[in-house]
């Protein structure tokens, strides 16, 4: 099941890593012949996407090997890593946008002159977002029933690709069909684009680092494993949890009572009762302590 899934995360890595490679391509030939510097601008952000997908898949390859003597949790925050990774690549993606952006107003305020782009262009523009837009489905969806927060973010960054393609959608179009007046759309889009980019990148970026600085699970989380302890015939007063994140799967560590004349085995089979419930709630995966401690009552 989990190897399955490794390979079904890889794989559409692996049809982004393809799809990029073509759009850059296409991109820099498009931008070049139709005199586009938007397009070829473009293309050349798309050769970031190589280094995400790469990293990304590598960091999938790495994280699904099973424990070993200096990885006793796994090796989940390889992936976490990874997905830190990508965020920073698109705060960098979003920053250089707005940078342009900024520049190419200036110069037209300076009196300087854009070149009007070809069709080329034009059709480059609309195929980069069609394609990006279907990758972007795709992924998030194999992102999500996989459980991998790598692949949920490397999608993020194909819909990145989206609004990025579509700015320079409208600012080619502007400049082609409205006249050398308005070509200061082609700049003037890829700044709105880049705040769009901006909130993705840190959205991504925010959870992994509160991932990396051992953040506890939300509260309503919590509160459920407490309950889910509670249930379980034999537990009483559960306590002192202690939970986090590491990679895709989660750790708890929780203190219970038991009654004081309960053998060693009779305590110890009421932890086992409650670790396959959290493990039925949580994963197989989910990393457990139980610390027992006995139930004493004054009476």
């Amino acid at each position: 099941m989990v190897n399955s899934s490794n390979a079904r995360a890889r794989r559409i890595i692996w049809i982004g890593f393809i799809s990029n490679l073509v759009l850059t391509v296409i991109k820099i030939i498009a931008g070049i012949l139709a005199r586009s510097s938007a397009m070829v601008a473009d293309g050349v952000h798309s050769v970031s996407d190589f280094a995400t997908d790469l990293v990304v898949v590598s960091s999938l390859s790495v994280a699904s090997r099973p424990k070993d003597h200096n990885h006793k949790y796994g090796h989940g925050k390889v992936e976490t890593l990874a997905t830190a990774f990508v965020g920073g690549v698109l705060i960098l993606v979003g920053l250089g946008l707005f940078y342009n952006g900024v520049m190419k107003i200036y110069s037209v305020h300076q009196g300087d002159l854009i070149p009007k782009p070809g069709m080329g262009a034009l059709y480059a523009a609309i195929i980069s977002i069609l394609i990006k837009e279907i990758l972007f489905r795709y992924t998030i969806k194999v992102g999500n029933e996989t459980n991998s927060q790598a692949v949920v973010a490397n999608a993020w960054h194909h819909r990145s690709d989206v609004y990025s393609s579509f700015g320079t959608l409208l600012g080619i179009g502007g400049a082609i069909f409205l006249g050398d007046n308005w070509v200061i759309l082609d700049p003037l889009a890829a700044i709105i684009v880049s705040f769009f980019i901006f909130k993705i990148a840190i959205r991504i970026t925010r959870d992994t680092l509160l991932e990396l600085i051992e953040t506890s699970l939300p509260r309503e989380h919590e509160q459920e494993i407490l309950e889910i302890a509670s249930a379980v015939e034999g537990v009483h007063d559960p306590h002192d949890l202690k939970t986090r994140k590491i990679g895709n799967h989660i750790a708890i560590d929780i203190h219970i009572k038991v009654k004081n004349h309960l053998n060693i085995e009779e305590a110890h089979n009421i932890t086992i009762d409650l670790e396959k419930n959290l493990r039925k709630t949580y994963g197989e995966e989910t990393h457990i302590s139980i610390h027992t401690e006995p139930l004493i009552r004054n009476s």
